[in-house]
């Protein structure tokens, strides 16, 4: 117990030094570039993700095909995309904003499809009734209602980026994992340590961040359906 309360403590004088404030290698630089690689990954993979899903899941056509291929992006290991598209295309971001936009398309493409073809068919019918056209049965009447699990997937995928976006540093470039990396080069166990609680707090505020959001844009009567993990 003492232990790793000296570790604490350790971690807590690492965080709350002024050299860790400053610099290239310091911690807001560390996480603008964090951010960075998260940020366009779950831009890119909200574009792909939100797009199929909305669309096979109004027309109700491919669906087989997209939960295969979802199915198959989950399996591919994140490290292991990266070491092979940095071997391909040499150094640069394009490998991990690849490897991370594969690992966010799933939860978002998933969450986006069940969603919209959950809704009440006598929701689509009622709006139909109205002459509406599909564009807007859809925007008007299926995304509403299905907001709940899109926004669980954005949740999910935000998360599963900000946590795994560590891996930018090992083919050499930037992030918070550089904090992780450099220390388990150095054997400097305080590093790592303090390296991994600005990635977990990073993820709580994430986490936060899609909670407020669901309560200000997600109806409350359907709030409760929607509650998962």
């Amino acid at each position: 117990m003492n232990g790793f309360l000296n570790q604490l403590s350790l971690v807590g004088d690492w965080l709350t030094s002024s050299q860790q404030w400053h610099g290239p290698d310091g911690i807001p630089h560390r996480l603008l570039e964090h951010l960075t690689y998260s940020g366009l990954s779950l831009l890119f993979a909200a574009l792909i993700g939100l797009s199929l899903g909305l669309l096979v899941g109004h027309t109700g056509r491919g669906a087989f095909a997209v939960a295969s291929v979802a199915n198959l992006a989950r399996a591919v290991p994140t490290f292991g995309l990266v070491v092979l598209v940095v071997t391909l295309a040499g150094l640069s971001t394009a490998p991990v904003l690849v490897a991370l936009t594969a690992l966010a398309v799933p939860p978002i493409l998933i969450n986006t499809f069940e969603g919209i073809r959950g809704v009440d068919p006598d929701a689509r019918d009622a709006a139909r009734g109205m002459g509406m056209t599909g564009w807007e049965v859809l925007l008007k009447a299926e995304v509403p209602m299905a907001l709940p699990l899109i926004l669980l997937g954005l949740r999910v995928a935000a998360i599963q980026v900000v946590a795994t976006a560590t891996v930018a540093a090992y083919p050499g470039l930037g992030g918070l994992g550089r904090f992780i990396v450099d220390g388990l080069a150095r054997n400097d166990y305080e590093l790592v340590i303090g390296g991994s609680a600005v990635v977990v707090l990073l993820a709580l505020v994430v986490q936060a961040v899609f909670t407020a959001l669901r309560r200000v844009v997600v109806s409350p009567g359907l709030r409760a359906p929607a509650s998962g993990p």
